[in-house]
């Protein structure tokens, strides 16, 4: 109790020193920064899950071509889980003479669990949202089907042993761009209708699934249960998925995110180590008293962890409020775009934030606090009597040990995270190592500058070991805030080039050899901007490396699902923009014919292919084996023709096979597309704008999110330039003092002081902004961005650091030029 009273005094004492306010500061900016992201990360993560759900129409899809056992919808619903039943079949719709193969859609109440359909009373239509189904009797022709048929709503449709009357066009559904197999144009029904229709009979190509949507704990409850009842042909698919493209998104916020938090936690450990070492300086006096007095070093190392602990509890309350109210604003902001109700917050960020403030003072203050231990009492009659220096593992594991920890924590893998550690260190080194070398410089060119200039120059020289410590820690400040605008910057560049405002919006497929030309030239005469045209055609993998494919086993549902379904292949002799080698070597003219083949990454990865291995498919009953010579990463978010697999010309093209392409299409009135599909009835068209509105908002939420994310980092790196100046603030103001009492001029102090911060800011600048270019060229590779080196943010860099320095150095000492010099004396 007397150790917790003594504490609790001494840290009210000592708020007013300036040190503790200062670690108090990092600490909260660094759990602000935490559980800011996390919080947001975890609320807008989840909202932009459940809209990008709608691509799916649902959270979870369980697909199968036989029907589905009941005891999975069953564990679906006791599992929380609201369900819809969907099944599609291939069938000719026939109104009057005319006839029509179509995709016949028969969906349960509910559907679509994600999104809603959009309707309308004529073909192409302006269509409006609605949460109806078909009722019995009722069918919605889409769009395509309509115009094929001439069909109007009131006309009544054959379908199977059905006669349905149409009620309203299906301008749109949630999950028809989730996926471009789908050739024939749709017909949604009622699912009561379906088993009076007689359209299922043994040997219908039907495709059974069972849509699931609720809260993320009941749909990883499925997935066990899933997993643990898998049965042969069954499926589950989630959006990643369905919609590579707004998968990719995703995963370039989340990256650069995590990376923003880390950024600002590795800013707030520099200032809290600084903050620390001038902590340990200011108390020396007061550890050799309370020893005299009989103090223990396990007291006085008690009374310090106490204080300690007590500014992380108080960071940790600080910093999650103040994420906390972030979170809402920003989610106030984003109220436009989100169209789910978002799920409370959870506790998760604000423990994470309290281990991270933990883990700092640990790191970064516990070392410091165990040389303040062994200050022998001798320093009261002796004061230049000092504790002996800390062994350098001793001084360097905990801080290392704080970093991988956390890093860890926040980047979510040891390979990524020990890459930016051994970069980060790296830096350190380069930065220390160049300050050296320029300070010296600096004590060279001292005896030609200007009068007012040798004095700022001259307290370089004298603090050496101290300037060259404020180099690497403004120098860090100044390269992680350098690279985090980088990487900003290129990432939103990125999105804006991946997605620009005329990004094909549709899609044509099942376009015949024959009428290729001309279709592109109707197109081309509507006003479109038409895309590269690709043939396709349909094969199925049979034998990986002369090992047939009921041979092997794969654990994961997307790799059974590359198995076991028909692929779509392409063949061309040009490697599109949206489209990079990164492994092998694409094809050149010589390989006319050869049997090779070019593989997307996720292909590979999922089945788990490498350069060399040999697959054979079966295209239209004849056998062909090819070699592996390239793997490929694909821009899915292009909005343009792509395919997992593609082969060279010539090796291909004998077999039937029709063309896709797309196109950035404005019709001019709903019977200009009508009329394209009576002119050209075997071609389907696919609107995908609003898939394209889909990913350009979840790319909005994300983009936010980095720029909001970006605020804490700049507020890390304000909290380094405050520890740096108070560090060496009270032997300033005794020097200051001296001075004056000398004769110096308050104007002389404070052109000498500018001049010292502007060379410390000048030196860390040029280093940093350097620094920043490099890595940034480097950890662009990593988050998939091409990088772009731009001079004008390396001078911001520079300038911004010299200005802030040296406005920072100003801010923090001018009390010093304001007090008379005896009350700093005494």
């Amino acid at each position: 109790m007397r150790l917790l009273m003594l504490a609790s005094r001494s840290l009210l004492r000592e708020w007013r020193s300036g040190e503790l306010a200062v670690l108090l500061a990092s600490l909260t900016v660094a759990v602000a920064a935490l559980a800011g992201v996390g919080f947001l990360v975890d609320r807008i993560g989840r909202a932009v899950t459940a809209q990008a759900g709608e691509v799916l129409a649902a959270d979870l899809r369980l697909e199968s071509d036989e029907p589905l056992a009941a005891d999975a919808e069953q564990a679906a619903r006791d599992g929380g889980l609201a369900t819809s039943r969907l099944t599609t079949l291939l069938s000719v719709v026939f109104h009057g003479d005319a006839s029509q193969l179509a995709n016949v859609r028969a969906a349960s109440a509910g559907y679509p669990l994600r999104g809603m359909l959009t309707t309308a009373a004529e073909p192409f239509g302006a269509g409006t949202p609605t949460r109806a189904l078909p009722g019995r009797g009722e069918a919605w022709p889409d769009s395509r089907l309509a115009a094929a048929l001439g069909v109007r709503v009131g006309d009544r449709l054959g379908v199977g042993a059905l006669t349905l009357q149409v009620t309203r066009i299906l301008i749109a559904r949630p999950d028809q761009g989730s996926a471009f197999v789908e050739f024939a144009p749709a017909l949604l029904i009622d699912d009561a209708d379906l088993a009076t229709s007689q359209l299922l009979q043994p040997g219908s190509r039907a495709r059974f699934a069972l849509l699931l949507a609720g809260e993320a704990p009941a749909l990883q409850r499925f997935r066990a249960w899933q997993a643990a009842h898998a049965r042969p042909g069954v499926r589950l698919a989630d959006v990643a998925d369905a919609s590579p493209q707004i998968g990719d998104a995703a995963v370039r916020a989340a990256r650069f995110l995590a990376l923003a938090s880390l950024v600002a936690v590795l800013l707030t450990a520099v200032a809290v180590a600084m903050s620390a070492r001038s902590y340990v300086q200011r108390h020396l006096d007061g550890v050799a008293l309370l020893k005299t007095l009989g103090a223990s070093r396990a007291f006085v190392l008690a009374h310090s962890v106490l204080q300690l602990l007590a500014l992380a509890v108080a960071a940790t309350v600080i910093g999650s409020v103040i994420g906390w109210l972030t979170q809402r604003w920003l989610l106030a902001a984003l109220a436009g775009l989100l169209r789910t109700d978002l799920p409370p917050a959870g506790w998760a960020p604000v423990f994470a934030g309290l281990a991270v403030a933990v883990a700092m003072l640990a790191g970064f203050a516990l070392p410091s606090l165990l040389q303040l231990t062994r200050v022998p009492a001798l320093r009261v009659l002796r004061h230049d009597a000092g504790p002996p220096p800390l062994a350098l593992w001793l001084a360097l594991l905990p801080a290392l040990l704080a970093i991988a920890l956390v890093a860890r924590g926040t980047l979510g893998e040891w390979r990524l995270s020990l890459q930016f550690l051994a970069g980060l260190g790296a830096a350190a080194a380069l930065l220390a190592a160049g300050g050296y070398g320029l300070l010296r410089l600096a004590r060279r060119w001292r005896a030609a500058a200007p009068t007012g200039w040798r004095y700022g120059l001259a307290s370089l020289g004298r603090r050496r070991a101290e300037s060259i410590a404020q180099v690497v820690a403004f120098g860090l400040g100044v390269l992680l805030l350098a690279l985090l605008a980088i990487l900003r910057g290129e990432l939103l560049r990125d999105w804006r080039t991946r997605l620009p405002a005329d990004a094909p919006n549709y899609f044509f497929l099942n376009i015949p050899v024959a009428e290729r030309d001309a279709f592109r030239a109707r197109l081309q005469s509507e006003g479109a901007r038409v895309e590269r045209l690709l043939p396709m055609v349909r094969g199925r993998l049979v034998a990986i490396n002369g090992r047939p494919m009921s041979a092997l086993h794969f654990d994961s549902p997307r790799a059974s699902n590359f198995a076991e379904r028909e692929q779509n292949l392409t063949w061309a002799q040009e490697l599109g923009d949206d489209n990079r080698v990164i492994a092998g070597r694409w094809w050149s003219a010589a390989d006319t014919g050869r049997p090779l083949v070019s593989v997307a990454e996720e292909f590979a990865e999922a089945l788990g292919l490498r350069l060399g291995d040999t697959l054979r498919f079966d295209v239209a009953g004849e056998s062909i084996e090819v070699r592996i010579a390239s793997l490929r990463k694909v821009r899915w978010d292009s909005f343009r023709p792509n395919f997992f697999l593609v082969f060279p010309p010539g090796l291909l093209e004998g077999t039937a096979g029709t063309y896709l392409t797309s196109a950035r299409f404005e019709p001019r009135s709903p019977g200009a597309l009508a009329a394209l599909v009576r002119a050209y009835p075997s071609v389907s068209v696919f609107n995908v704008s609003d898939l394209l509105a889909q990913v350009r908002a979840v790319i909005g939420k994300a983009a936010v999110a980095v720029q909001s994310v970006f605020v804490f980092t700049l507020c890390a790196g304000l909290t380094v330039l405050l520890a740096a100046v108070q560090a060496s603030r009270e032997e300033r103001r005794y020097e200051m003092a001296i001075l004056r009492v000398l004769g110096a001029r308050r104007r002389l102090l404070l052109r000498n002081l500018l001049t010292e911060f502007a060379v410390i800011g000048l030196l860390a600048g040029v280093l940093a902004a350097s620094g920043a270019a490099l890595g940034g060229a480097l950890l662009a590779r990593t988050l998939e961005l091409r990088y772009h080196f731009e001079p004008g943010l390396w001078l911001l860099g520079v300038a911004g650091a010299v200005a802030l320095v040296a406005a920072g150095g100003w801010a923090a000492t001018r009390s010093v030029l304001s007090s008379p010099p005896s009350r700093l004396l005494r």
